[in-house]
Parts: C-alpha cells; sequence; structure tokens
C-alpha cells in the first residue's frame, strides 16, 4: 500500500514522511520516509504527540521559531524552511546529547515556503480522498449558505465543513486535511480581501461545484470600487472544465455579468429575476421567519424556515440548487428548512425575560447586510424597535457616505430607538437617521459597545425589539451578552 492510499479497514489516508514530503516539494533531511502523523498542526499550544507541525509565517510571528518547542511537545515531525535544520539542528542552545536524541529521530522536511507546502499537502489530500468539494464565495452569506447546503446534503451523504470561517490561505488548507477522513462531500467557504485570494483558494480546493453569493461593499476599503471586489470574487470561476458546476446570483447584476465565459455549467438562483431556482409567494415573517414557494429544476416546494429576512431565504435557494444536483429529494430539503437554526451571532433570536426579543447579528456588517437587518425589523411587530448599529469597516473613502445611507435606512425602517457605536463614520450615521427624519432624541451615539451596552440595559423593556448589528471590531456582542445578563 502506497503513502497517501486509505488504511486497510478504506477509512482514513495515511500520511507519511515521504509522502508529505513528495506532495510539499519538500526535502526529507532527517527520519524516515515510512514514519506516519497522527494529523497536522500550526500551533504548538494545541499540537499532540504524533502531530506533524508546519512552521507557518504569520503576520506577527514565524512558526519555524517553534519548530523545536513542538519537537519537544511530542510532534513526530515539523516542515520548516531550507536551511532550519542546519542552522538549528532542532535543538535548544546548549542541549545534552540525551535530550537531543528525540528530535535528531524526528523528521523533518525542508521546503521553499511552508504556507505553500501546508496548501500543496492539503491540495494532495483533496485529490487523493475522492472527496467532493463544494466552495462559496460572496461578500456576505458565505457562512450561512455553507451550512445550509452542509444540512441539506447530510440527507444523503457524509459531509464535511470548515469550522467557523476558516476560509483564508491557512485555514482553508486546515479544512481540507480532514479530507483524511474520505467523507462524500465537504462544503467549504471561500474568503478574501484582496486579489488572488480567492485564486489561490480555487487553486488548493479545486471544488468541483463553486457558489457565488453575491457583490457587495465588505472589505471595499482595500478595492478601488464594486466593480474590483466583483473581480476579485470572479476568481471562483478559474480552472473549471465541463463538468464543474458554478450555481450563481441571478439577483446581482455584477454575479451575472461576469458569468458568462465559465467554462462548465451554470445554475442560477433569485428571487427578484428569472433563475432555475426561485423563490416566489413570499411571506416574511419578521423575527419568526420566512415562507416561500420555490420553483427548482426538480418541481416545486413550499418552504418554511426560521431563518429570517430574503438574504437568508437567497441563501438557502443557493444550498437547493447544489443540494439538487447531488440528487437530494426536495421534500429532504423542505424538512431540513424547516429545521435550521442561525449561526452564533448570525441573525440568532434570542428572546429575553419581560418579552424582550433580540436580534443578535453582531458577528459581522456591511451597509447591504444591515440594510436587510433592518427590513427584518420592519417586518416585526413589537412595542418599540430598538437599533443598536456598529460602525462598519473596512469601507475605505465612501465610509462616511455608506454610513448615511444605513441611517436613512434605519428611519425608513420605522426604528423607535437608534444607537449607534464608533467612530466618526457611525456618527454619521446616525446623522443620516436624524436627517431622514427620526427625531435627535431617539437617536444616540456612543463611542464603544461597553457604554452603548450600559445605555440600552438601562433603555431595554417590555416587548421590546432590538436589533444588534456591527462589525467584529466595534464588539457589539458585549451589548447582546449585557442584555442577557440582566435580564436573560
Amino acid at each position: 500500500m502506497t503513502p497517501g492510499e486509505a488504511g486497510p479497514d478504506g477509512s482514513a489516508l495515511r500520511l507519511s514522511a515521504a509522502w508529505v514530503a513528495a506532495q510539499t516539494r519538500g526535502e526529507l533531511t532527517s527520519g524516515g520516509g515510512e514514519r506516519e502523523f497522527g494529523n497536522v498542526s500550526i500551533d504548538t499550544r494545541t499540537l499532540k504527540a504524533g502531530d506533524l507541525y508546519f512552521g507557518v509565517r504569520g503576520d506577527r510571528f514565524d512558526g519555524a521559531d517553534f519548530a523545536g518547542a513542538a519537537l519537544e511537545a511530542g510532534a513526530a515531525g515539523v516542515v520548516v524552511p531550507r536551511g532550519w535544520r542546519g542552522s538549528n539542528a532542532g535543538l535548544k542552545p546548549g542541549a545534552t546529547s540525551d535530550v537531543a536524541k528525540p528530535f535528531r529521530a524526528a523528521v523533518v522536511i525542508e521546503v521553499d515556503d511552508t504556507t505553500v507546502a501546508l496548501q500543496d499537502l492539503a491540495h494532495g489530500i483533496r485529490k487523493a480522498s475522492g472527496t467532493k468539494v463544494v466552495a462559496i464565495t460572496g461578500s456576505a452569506g458565505k457562512t450561512t449558505t455553507k451550512e445550509v447546503t452542509s444540512e441539506f446534503l447530510e440527507a444523503r451523504y457524509r459531509v464535511v465543513r470548515n469550522r467557523g470561517n476558516l476560509n483564508n490561505h491557512i485555514g482553508l488548507p486546515l479544512s481540507l486535511i480532514e479530507l483524511r477522513q474520505r467523507p462524500d462531500i465537504a462544503v467549504v467557504e471561500l474568503g478574501m480581501n484582496h486579489t488572488g485570494e480567492i485564486s489561490t483558494l480555487v487553486r488548493v480546493a479545486e471544488p468541483d461545484v463553486r457558489v457565488w453569493t453575491n457583490v457587495g461593499e465588505a472589505h471595499l476599503g482595500f478595492f478601488a470600487s464594486l466593480d474590483a471586489i466583483a473581480d476579485a470574487k470572479a476568481e471562483i470561476l478559474e480552472g473549471a472544465d465541463a463538468a464543474t458546476l458554478l450555481v450563481a446570483n441571478a439577483d446581482d447584476p455584477k454575479v451575472s455579468a461576469r458569468t458568462g465565459a465559465f467554462r462548465g455549467r451554470v445554475v442560477t438562483f433569485g428571487i427578484d429575476r428569472d433563475a432555475d431556482i426561485r423563490a416566489r409567494a413570499i411571506v416574511d415573517h419578521g423575527v419568526e421567519g420566512t415562507t416561500a414557494s420555490v420553483t427548482a429544476r426538480h418541481g416545486t416546494v413550499e418552504i418554511t424556515t426560521p431563518l429570517i429576512g430574503r438574504s437568508n431565504l437567497s441563501n438557502i435557494l443557493a444550498a437547493i440548487a447544489v443540494a439538487e444536483e447531488f440528487g437530494v429529494s426536495l421534500e429532504d430539503v423542505k424538512s431540513r428548512a424547516a429545521q435550521l437554526r442561525p449561526a452564533a451571532h448570525r441573525g440568532e433570536i434570542v428572546r429575553l425575560a419581560g418579552g424582550v426579543t433580540i436580534v443578535d447579528d453582531s458577528y459581522n456588517a456591511n451597509p447591504t447586510a444591515t440594510k436587510q437587518a433592518l427590513a427584518v425589523l420592519k417586518a416585526t411587530a413589537a412595542s418599540r424597535r430598538i437599533a443598536v448599529i456598529g460602525e462598519m469597516l473596512e469601507l475605505g473613502e465612501r465610509s462616511a457616505e455608506l454610513h448615511v445611507g444605513v441611517g436613512r435606512a434605519a428611519a425608513s425602517a420605522g426604528v423607535d430607538v437608534l444607537m449607534t457605536v464608533g467612530g466618526a463614520p457611525a456618527r454619521a450615521l446616525a446623522d443620516g437617521a436624524i436627517a431622514a427624519g427620526m427625531p435627535a432624541a431617539s437617536v444616540r451615539y456612543f463611542e464603544t459597545s461597553d457604554e452603548a451596552a450600559a445605555a440600552a440595559a438601562a433603555l431595554v423593556t417590555t416587548g421590546d425589539l432590538v436589533l444588534v448589528k456591527g462589525s467584529r471590531g466595534v464588539k457589539t456582542d458585549r451589548v447582546v451578552d449585557r442584555l442577557k445578563a440582566e435580564r436573560g
């Protein structure tokens, strides 16, 4: 049996030193090629005995500096830059020969670039596993689409998904290495904030199915325009062949304008425009969820889901397109859609004592998503509608203008009390709401989420509906935590 093949029980792929060296285009400078590793780690704090440690260079540290510590912690091998063995010998200064023995017995693989080597190993495992890969990108909705798609596919298959938002040039490879267990399908998200990043991730994942949810203002501060963001997202189309499927949002003109040159098959989803998977007769129940009649390629089904808002309905449509591709029935889709729950802080509904309801959407924010969350607020009956909106980060020169637009949307949504949190853009959001007609006494600005949390705790009362939304860096989740602590 050659390295990289399944074990004798047909389960996990073997991960031998020789195979890893071949996949990473590295040189085995110490240890035997037959040595096998339990798992792959880039963190000495979580590494387990028998793991293979990759000394990946980060923004604030060089993982190769911790390779010796990894060996001390029980790593069976390390992947390090070329020349590491000669300059360090894997030893601490002044180490005795007795201390040196386990280091010298360990596997050392030297490579040109440890990050690229990690990506190459992940790609090798992805190919050897035989697993089908579904990759999702877009400015918003990636994680929800990933979770919903996985739930639908699990009606028939063994499915893995990347944990949390491990979706970058390091997180994605670590997720793909889990394909050693040879699941039927892997569903992963691809994140980016600069040109070329999606291209790298597509090369590593080599997806059989690609999903493009939308183009929005997220990370606009790193790009010249929305079109530039769309062009970067369009890297999801690269490297396809005739058998590759693209699931594309028909409602987004920037997506539609870029899919014509795709070399594979295209299935569209949408609400407002004609599409292969389309929702009609939509009933928005506010925080209680959504009902819609969905026409798909293999029939029509009425979907009722507790996920809130039309953006989540769009995510569900994308997931249905993938599910149909893999033969999941619409009846299974209907049943599972009714049981969906949002990921933590992503439109999570929190019901507190005294009839207080929180829409906890504090994980992240951009202008489009925040306006959609305000639309949910508008569609829900409540004694008062309170919105706590944190500054939306990484919007560049248009930040103030975009925040003013969200302020106008808050006024239009019938918000009774608006609290804004952050720097000058958050002030602009408050000003935009007042200019659009909200009474100045109903709009309050805070520099920090802790200040906003204290004010919200003092203000909120029976029957209130509270939306909490903001970029992670603003920490609006602290508002949710304070309300839970005082009213939960």
